[in-house]
């Protein structure tokens, strides 16, 4: 029997190290190496302060943000399969997946409500940001990342505007591009290139499209990771004792 239990016990050790490269997270230093080793834990700094845990401190906007990008990916990829951005097939696309589709109107739904909930956590998430001072030195860098998030999420929600085809997006797609279009200096190149065309018509939708589906959602997975990657290197979520660390700092100079 101790044989027995002794051979599998080097076997599950095999395995492991196999897999993990380092011993069971028993020790201080298995428990880092763990972090560091795994691809999809080393975007986590090794420690984390005690009160970056509390829900009352971050609210979990972060979190939640991320996790309702992920949604938006899933249900997107999915109505990209019964849709085509055509002036002549895209409001009978809408209509046929509310109708006709096997829940069709459920992943819809789901989308839309993912993406106008993702642009209120992202600016809670940007609130709390401020008013916990976690803009301050180091990390000013991921803040400019942060409104880079934001700018994207408005985008992001904006050219989906268009892609129902209907009254309400040809018309919001019109006042918002001719908003831009008197952009001073590069108005008018401006509106030309988001249309394509001088007013709203297939060229637009197109471009909405692309913009929609491949673009802007490309740009906020890069940022977002580069964004999870300063939080490690800046040694986790800030704390109230560093912003008046900081503080000091900046009136020391």
């Amino acid at each position: 029997m101790k044989t027995r239990s002794l051979t599998r016990m080097i076997t599950q050790n095999r395995v492991w190290k196999s897999i993990f490269r380092q011993g069971y997270p028993n020790t201080e230093e298995n428990r880092a190496k763990v972090i560091i080793n795994t691809l999809f834990l080393h975007i986590h700094p090794v420690r984390v302060k005690r009160h970056s845990l509390k829900v009352s401190y971050t609210w979990g906007m972060g979190v939640i943000s991320t996790f309702l990008f992920i949604v938006l990916v899933g249900t997107g990829v999915w109505l990209m399969f019964f849709y085509a951005p055509s002036v002549e097939r895209a409001y009978s696309d809408i209509q046929r997946l509310e109708t006709a589709i096997t829940f069709g109107m459920l992943i819809r739904n789901m989308h839309r409500w993912a993406a106008h909930l993702m642009v209120l956590t992202v600016f809670l998430h940007l609130c709390r940001v401020f008013f916990t001072g976690g803009y301050k030195r180091p990390r000013e860098f991921n803040w400019v990342i942060g409104v880079m998030l934001w700018v994207l999420t408005i985008l992001l929600s904006y050219t989906g505007y268009l892609l129902p085809w209907d009254q309400l997006a040809y018309w919001a797609v019109t006042v918002g591009t001719n908003i831009a279009g008197v952009t001073p200096f590069i108005g008018e190149q401006l509106r030309l290139l988001l249309l394509g065309a001088s007013e709203v018509g297939p060229e637009a939708l197109v471009r909405f499209y692309a913009l929609h589906m491949w673009f802007f959602p490309l740009m906020m997975a890069i940022l977002i990771g580069v964004h999870f990657w300063r939080i490690r290197k800046d040694g986790g979520l800030s704390s109230p004792l560093e912003s008046d660390e900081s503080r000091i700092m900046e009136e020391a100079e």
